[in-house]
């Protein structure tokens, strides 16, 4: 297993998601790395168990590690100088799809939680609804989505790069905050289209 604060943060963050009783989403885990900038990010899905293929609500997070981050984390383990702390940027994507009809975006926004988890040393930043409408080869509406994001960092001090069990603390607020906020969006009354493995 790779020895690196990333993995920690990945595992931290798979404990909690996975301790708050959600299921990851089947074939929707990638780790990838830009060859040009050396950015590189771990991406997952996770929803309420019993939803189907695809869920109705998911929530889709990302942690990137920069290019930065990777020298700065580098200078630390090699030289043991610590001069800018390393941050891993946090992504939270809820989305709602498999929708009949759009719904009213304020419908979405005001079924969210009054107050996100405290993860990093930046509070959390939501971002406005994204509409998506998916049209077919002749297109005809087959079916819409709406997604609402939150971005944070976490700043890494020496203490956690030395000892990354710290971070589950760090993340271990997400994964109750997560599945309270899918189960409040799965309570809305909107009309969804089966799942694929619903369908005859």
């Amino acid at each position: 297993m790779l020895d690196h604060v990333l993995t920690d943060a990945i595992g931290a963050l798979r404990d909690a998601l996975e301790g708050a009783f959600l299921e990851r989403q089947a074939f929707e885990e990638r780790f990838q790395a830009d060859v040009l900038l050396g950015d590189v990010t771990w991406e997952t899905s996770y929803a309420v168990p019993g939803e189907g293929l695809p869920a109705r609500v998911q929530a889709d997070i990302s942690l990137g590690w920069p290019t930065w981050s990777q020298t700065a984390y580098r200078t630390w383990y090699l030289e043991e100088s610590f001069t800018d702390a390393p941050r891993i940027e946090v992504e939270v994507v809820f989305r709602v799809q498999r929708l009949t009809a759009l719904p009213d975006p304020m419908v979405i926004v005001a079924a969210l939680p009054d107050e996100e988890p405290s993860i990093g040393t930046e509070s959390v930043e939501r971002i406005g609804p994204t509409l998506e409408t998916v049209f077919g080869p002749l297109l005809d509406v087959e079916s819409h989505a709406v997604e609402i994001s939150y971005q944070t960092s976490v700043e890494l001090d020496e203490a956690t790069l030395e000892d990354g069990s710290a971070l589950d603390s760090r993340f271990g607020a997400i994964g109750g905050w997560v599945t309270s906020t899918l189960v409040r969006l799965g309570d809305l009354p909107l009309t969804f289209h089966p799942a694929d493995d619903d369908r005859g």
